[in-house]
């Protein structure tokens, strides 16, 4: 399938995606347990500022407001009927921030997060029902221009295949993120052989896929490795987050800085991955200092694990997920959050 994503892909060694939407809304005046997506209709401003933090910064990509914008979370709210309004809204505004870069392109990604329902058996959400939710944001956000549709933060792979097939409904390329963020596997005990496995026999594969938020940095970049390692043709994702959450004066920090992670972007790039963000904690100043790095440091060879630990920080685990020693899946329902 021809879209601006691929052939951007298959001329540049490396992409810049952006960084956090939820902590770069919080730094604007979001408040905790507020829905963000009624952003693009209450303060467009801010959500242009949050778009263009990122271009400005170098991204080459960009995610829309639009994490949480699905019926599921938006009911939490009583906002449920506005979910392609607000989708339209979000991509919309994106799209007036990318079409003013006249030096190069910059792809929109709307951005889809997981239901917040945790899929049949083990919860109530169906197959169907996620594909009609899902689907119902993608016409939104393919109705306010966005290039590719980008879901994120998944950890069962039910919900992602919903998401392959809802795009394919509303015809809008797609890529995808899981959260590897239990020993090396998702909360639902996916892992990066699963992924590369289920995800290349899906129907509408994505254009790209990968890894998003997750614990910190150092964990990261092993699963992208393992993604690697089992697919190294396709491109790959990395997003992770800007160091590890701290709190201080009650508020959640995180303590990676600039030079770390223009450090975790090389190292990503080495490691095999083609899109290079950040997640959680990362501001456009991390996104100068990543573009910087990636422009002028060379490529080396995939790092060791060891070499990811001294520069990043040792990993929160001794399994990467694939040794049948992480923890059972978790049937747990998460509290909503943006994607930060």
């Amino acid at each position: 399938m021809s879209n601006p994503l691929t052939t951007l892909l298959q001329n540049r060694d490396w992409l810049l995606a952006d960084g956090a939407t939820g902590t770069n809304l919080f730094n604007m005046g979001l408040s905790a347990g507020d829905p963000p997506e009624l952003w693009n209709v209450d303060h467009p401003d801010r959500i242009r500022a949050l778009y263009a933090g990122a271009v400005d910064a170098g991204s080459d990509l960009f995610l829309t407001n639009t994490f949480g914008g699905n019926a599921s979370r938006l009911k939490l709210h009583n906002a449920q009927s506005r979910v392609f309004e607000l989708n339209k809204l979000g991509a919309e505004l994106g799209r007036e921030v990318a079409d003013k870069v006249t030096d190069r392109k910059v792809i929109v990604a709307g951005s889809v997060g997981p239901t917040g329902d945790i899929m049949a058996p083990m919860g109530t959400l169906t197959f169907d029902l996620a594909v009609e939710m899902f689907h119902e944001q993608a016409e939104g956000l393919k109705a306010g221009g966005a290039d590719v549709a980008w879901v994120e933060t998944i950890s069962a792979f039910e919900e992602f295949a919903a998401a392959s097939k809802a795009f394919a409904l509303a015809d809008l390329p797609w890529c995808g993120t899981m959260s590897f963020d239990t020993a090396g596997r998702t909360m639902m005990g996916i892992t990066t052989k699963d992924m590369v496995r289920k995800t290349l026999k899906l129907e509408n594969p994505p254009v790209a896929f990968g890894a998003n938020c997750g614990v910190g940095a150092s964990d990261l970049l092993r699963t992208v490795q393992g993604l690697a390692t089992e697919h190294p043709q396709h491109p790959l994702i990395a997003k992770g987050n800007a160091g590890i959450p701290k709190y201080h004066d009650g508020h959640i920090h995180y303590d990676g800085t600039p030079e770390l992670m223009a450090d975790y972007a090389c190292l990503a790039r080495d490691s095999g991955a083609k899109i290079i963000g950040g997640c959680c904690g990362t501001t456009p100043e991390h996104l100068k200092a990543m573009r910087t790095a990636l422009e002028e440091r060379p490529r080396t060879d995939a790092p060791s694990h060891e070499a990811i630990a001294a520069a990043l920080g040792g990993f929160s685990s001794a399994s990467d997920g694939t040794d049948g020693n992480a923890p059972k899946a978790r049937s747990t329902k998460r509290r909503r959050r943006p994607a930060a």
